[in-house]
Formats: structure tokens, sequence, C-alpha cells
């Protein structure tokens, strides 16, 4: 199972549309016009019919392609030099043997709508993203009634996945932004979107969850969920409610074939709204940055780690140095529990919460620190691009793959924990792969029948363990025996990985 993103061959995409009504004589107005569009109460026993709001919206609903270049390499022609050289027109030219690059062409497609009479369109980032080595040649916005134009891009955002095209034209149907924060489960919306090519697609559905967060982390990782069928060419059209505002732009699906299984997401209206008013405007879209590694929620391991409430906050695995969150006193192993007075909780996360703060303001984070409230101000910087975080985080932050199959040694340390452990030289450090920055100790072996069995591995580097630096087994087995006598029945490591993984591991004391 995964969240995918969808270009051609997308998981991810729904939508909407919308119409305009042009009267003689008077103001063009929205489709979707506060009490233009009226609830149609069903019978009893019956689903009310959708065709009279589909009719009005449609028409702002638009197909969205683009044309893509790719430069591919030829495979170098093996015959080369021999009497069958010249035989074999798929390999490179017949006298050198050589690759010659070659262009081809490629596409994708999906949904977008009309958010005004003069022709901006809101649709996804991925929509109109190139390939892997490829570039977007051109992006045409086709209308319902089959009328196309060739759209420029007025501003794009790879982190909320929001994209806003220009197209000449005058006098188009178009579709208001509604209030998604109003959203409740259970709420009737509709789709309407370009499905696997078929333009104008109408699905209906219910609001399955709010504020509902995937785990893809980020500023943008809070969607509302809907169980409106949503398939390949849907990404970048709207969700409307039952009065025919636009409170979603659907962007994903999860699902194990590719197909629809009832579990789409949308990108809220409150959510895309600001940020298309941005792109707009032409102004940079910034959020804020605090500079550190988050190693989760407070689950029920990491509680008896710390010996703090579960379900309460989440808790730092490492404070960039120098960075806005190191500046203001923040250190590894704080649990953050409220963002200016705001809970941090799953449907509010942190990494939610800040960079939604506005840069260069000051951020207010309530912290349990050894088990005591303690506050902190910090001031919020620009966060760095997706690119600049991935290098920083060493390319897989957080991402642990599974133990390997490599039979462990028994430890012989009676540390409490199964592990035997020495320090970290610089010799160790490379031949472990991670950074010469980095100190702690070194895994030598871990016991098969320990909890830590099943979650470190010979060559982990445990760099603090409850919040307290290690340099040494004496420094194991010491933070080990504080906890036990304070009665927890399991520490928190922090444990660095070939590069530049790091994590929070919970271990249980045997």
């Amino acid at each position: 199972m995964r969240y995918a993103y969808a270009i051609t061959s997308a998981l991810l995409l729904g939508g909407a549309t919308a119409t305009l009504a042009l009267q003689p004589g008077n103001a063009q107005v929205a489709q979707n016009e506060p009490g233009s569009i009226q609830a149609v109460a069903p019978r009893q026993g019956a689903p009310m019919s959708f065709a009279d709001m589909v009719a009005k919206l449609q028409p702002a609903v638009v197909n969205i392609s683009t044309k893509q270049s790719i430069t591919v390499r030829q495979q170098a022609n093996p015959f080369a030099g021999t009497p069958f050289e010249g035989l074999f027109g798929q390999f490179g030219a017949p006298g050198g043997g050589g690759a010659t690059p070659q262009k081809r062409e490629g596409a994708s497609l999906g949904s977008g709508f009309i958010i005004s009479p003069d022709g901006y369109v809101v649709t996804n980032n991925h929509v109109i993203a190139p390939a892997q080595g490829a570039q977007v040649d051109s992006i045409t916005v086709t209308l319902p009634d089959r009328k196309e134009y060739t759209a420029k891009v007025i501003g794009r955002d790879e982190t909320s996945d929001l994209a806003l095209l220009k197209i000449q034209a005058t006098d188009l149907p178009f579709v208001r932004f509604g209030d998604s924060a109003r959203a409740r489960v259970g709420d009737w919306v509709v789709a309407i979107g370009n499905p696997f090519g078929l333009n104008s697609t109408v699905t209906a559905g219910i609001v399955s969850a709010v504020h509902r967060v995937t785990g893809q982390g980020g500023a943008n990782d809070r969607f509302i969920q809907t169980d409106a069928a949503i398939n390949q060419g849907n990404s970048g059209g709207p969700m409307f409610d039952m009065n025919g505002n636009v409170i979603g732009i659907n962007s994903q699906i999860f699902s194990q074939s590719g197909g629809n299984i009832g579990i789409g997401f949308a990108i809220p209206a409150e959510d895309a709204k600001p940020i298309i008013d941005t792109m707009r405007r032409g102004e940079k879209i910034e959020r804020g940055y605090l500079g550190v590694s988050i190693g989760g929620p407070v689950t029920d391991d990491v509680a008896a780690s710390l010996g703090i409430p579960k379900n309460q906050g989440e808790v730092i695995a490492r404070v960039e140095p120098n960075g806005p969150a190191a500046k203001a006193g923040l250190r590894g192993f704080d649990v953050v529990t409220k963002v200016n007075g705001q809970a941090v909780n799953p449907d509010s996360t942190l990494s939610y919460l800040v960079a939604n703060v506005k840069p260069g303001s000051q951020v207010r984070l309530d912290v349990l620190r050894n088990g005591k409230p303690v506050t902190v101000t910090a001031t919020a910087a620009v966060r760095p691009s997706n690119e600049e975080l991935t290098a920083l985080a060493g390319g897989d932050a957080n991402a642990f793959p599974e133990s390997d199959d490599e039979a462990e040694v028994p430890a012989a340390a009676g540390n409490g924990i199964g592990l035997t452990v020495q320090p970290l030289t610089p010799p160790i450090a490379r031949a472990v792969g991670v950074d010469s920055t980095v100190q702690g100790v070194v895994i030598a072996a871990v016991d098969p029948s320990s909890d830590a069995a099943g979650k470190l591995k010979r060559g982990d580097v445990i760099s603090a363990i409850n919040g307290a630096q290690v340099r040494a087994a004496a420094d194991v087995q010491r933070v080990v025996a504080e906890a036990k006598s304070a009665g927890r029945t399991q520490v928190l490591m922090l444990v660095q990985r070939a590069r530049g993984q790091q994590g929070l591991i919970p271990v249980k004391i045997k």
C-alpha cells in the first residue's frame, strides 16, 4: 500500500466543475454564488439528485494535459565492428557503434478548475510537473466545450502540491472556494474530473474524515478523506459540498492496485486558498522552520521511556546546530505539546503547526523536559526547500530499513537492554558509514532474546539515551540503571545509521 502521486500513471486525482451564468446587462457572477444553488431534500429513504448542481458547476472543470520531451540515450550497438553492425537499427548509428541521445515525447493528464472569469486555473503541481529526466514543452487547458488554450504557469508549490495556471480568455465560467473548516464527517461531496481521460465524469460520496494525516509529514500533510471515486486523471479537480462550494482539491488515493478503493484525499480549501492567493499576487510562498528532526508522537513506548503521559505532543529527535530551535534552547528528547497555545496532536502535527507560522514571528513552545513543563520561545526562520531538507537529513531521516538477517552475537554487557557497545572511533565511523561528526557508542552485538534484537543491529550508533549523551559502555549502563530505578520499563535511544539515517528507538529493559 502506498500513497501515489500521478502524472500519466498517477494514483491520485479528483476534480469538479462549475459554470458561469451570463445574463445580459448584469455583472458576471460565480456559478456557485451564495444563494444560487438550492439543496433539494430527498424523499424518505432515497438520496437527493445531484443533477441540477452538477449542470451548474460542470462547465468550470477543465482537462489539463502536458507535452513533454525526454532525452533517452540509445543502447550502444553490440555488433559494432562486425559484419552485422548495420543490420539492427534500434542501436546506435551503423558506422560508429555509438549511443546517440534521442528525444522522445511524453505526456501527463489531469484535471483543474477555473477560479476567475479571466482564466486563472487551479490544479495539482504533480499534474504539470515534468517526469524524471524530462522537460515540459507545453500545457494545454481544455474546457468542457472542447475549446483548447495554451496555459502559462503563474505559480507552483511542490510542498502543497498546488499550481496556478493562466489562460488568455474572458467571460469564462468559474467557481469559488468555500469553507472546508465547516465540513463534517458524513457530509455529501461531489467530484467532477477526467478519470482515465474520460471528460467531465461525476462521482459522489461522503466526507470520510477531516484533518487526515497520511504520514508524509510537512506543512500540508492534512487532508479531507472521501469515499467518492477518485482515479487517474482526477488529480487537480475540485471537491464540492452540497452548496456548490469548492472545499477541497483532489490529489491522492490510497490503493494497492492503482485504482479507486474508496479512500481518496483532497487538499482542504482552508489550506489551499491562501497559497493560491499568494501565487496570484506573484509573491513567494514561505513557511515557518525551527530546525529540528521530529522523532514522532508520544506512543506508549515513548511515554514509558520518558516517564510522561502518552498521546501528548511529539518528541524531538535532534536539534540542528545554530538553527532557530537551538538558539532558543530546545533540546533533543524535549516533547513539544503546544505551538502558540495550539495542542500538538494527530490532527495538528508539530511540523504542520510550525510550517504554518509566519517566518520571522515568535513561536511559543510548551515543552516537557525530563517530565517537567518548560516554555521555549523561538523565532521562526524560512523553511528550506525539499531538496535542501533532504540533504540536511542525509536522504532518509527517520526511515530505518528492516534489520538484516545477520546472526547476532549474544551480548556480554550486563546493561539491562541486551547490547554490547564500544566507543565510536573515526575508523569505526567510516566502517559503519556515519558522519565523522557523529558521537556515541557503536553496537558490537545484540542479545537475540532481548527487545533490542528486533529493533537494533550491529553497527548502529547510539548517541543519546533518554536525553543523556552516551560516549562509553559505562554511560549506557548508568542511564539504563537510572531509568530502571525511576520505575521505567523502557529507554528511548537516538540511533544513527549510514547515509544520515537517524531516529528514536524505544527499547525495553530486561
